[in-house]
């Protein structure tokens, strides 16, 4: 009787050790480099493929006459011209640089302010019933209606652009905050109590790791909003002193009517946008998706 008492604890043992390494198995991360041309097809190849097919309706545009006033739709090679100008006189990095410094520096501010604001608006209930519908008919005004009175208050500097993408970012991180927040399990907040986590240990180790998912898609959609936020700013706006960013280039481009130049304009702000994504935010989601399990390589 005790031999075969024996035998079935090991056997179940056996099986739970089995089971124990099928589950480390499924949960372990292969780690291997990915081939190029994997890499070339799946992620290269398609964004270059629909540059190319929007260059090619373009061109066909301009050279079928579909819009025969040069004026109005210039040949992307009008285009090209403009913008290898820009870069042989040294102004085109200039364009760039005053434009993003801004913004990044904007946003961090916004993200200072925003970050606590969300917390405290998540965790304490009177503050929210007040301020928590304010946010959002924050979030969804314009931002370029917060241009003339930031020039009224402040006049034209950069001050007042700063105050623009302030009042346009925060809402969207507050509220990412908060969505995230709302969004974190009940049972992870007791299990923080019981081992001791509360107050600013358990906001530090348990709330915000938990939330981060809603807060990195308040914190993209807060650098969309500031972004569109300093090129209202910047096109409306328009002084000497604030220097030539690229808001300002799309407004000198309709002054003088150079659709080569409003070309030039939109397509910098276009690419300022996606590098921004592509370097900053689109790693960030992928490490928070990877650290939840949720994008395994296999």
């Amino acid at each position: 009787m005790a031999s075969t008492d024996s035998t079935t604890v090991a056997k179940d043992g056996s099986d739970l050790a089995g089971l124990e390494a099928g589950l480390d198995a499924l949960e372990s991360r292969q780690s291997y480099r990915t081939p190029f041309r994997q890499t070339f097809v799946q992620k290269i190849l398609p964004p270059v493929l629909a540059v190319a097919l929007v260059l090619a309706v373009w061109q066909a545009l301009v050279s079928f006459k579909v819009v025969a006033d040069p004026t109005k739709l210039p040949a992307p090679a009008a285009v090209w011209d403009v913008v290898q100008t820009a870069w042989l006189q040294g102004e085109l990095l200039g364009y760039i640089w005053t434009s993003v410094s801004r913004g990044l520096l904007g946003f961090c501010f916004a993200l200072l302010i925003g970050t606590p604001l969300g917390l405290i608006v998540a965790r304490v209930k009177f503050i929210r019933a007040a301020i928590g519908p304010i946010l959002s008919g924050l979030q969804s005004l314009p931002s370029v209606a917060w241009v003339p009175p930031a020039v009224i208050w402040l006049g034209l500097n950069n001050s007042m652009m700063y105050a623009v993408i302030l009042l346009g970012a925060v809402p969207s991180i507050a509220n990412g905050l908060v969505s995230g927040v709302d969004q974190v399990p009940p049972l992870f907040l007791r299990a923080g109590r019981t081992l001791g986590a509360t107050g600013l240990k358990g906001t530090w180790h348990i709330v915000l790791p938990a939330a981060l998912p809603g807060y990195v898609a308040g914190l993209k959609q807060g650098w969309a909003f500031s972004w569109r936020s300093l090129m209202a700013a910047e096109i409306i706006a328009s002084f000497p002193d604030l220097g030539v960013g690229l808001g300002q280039l799309l407004e000198n481009g309709r002054n003088a009517s150079d659709m080569a130049m409003v070309f030039e304009a939109i397509l910098l702000i276009l690419i300022v946008g996606i590098a921004i994504d592509l370097l900053i935010f689109s790693p960030l989601e992928r490490w928070v998706l990877r650290s939840r399990g949720l994008l395994v390589k296999s």
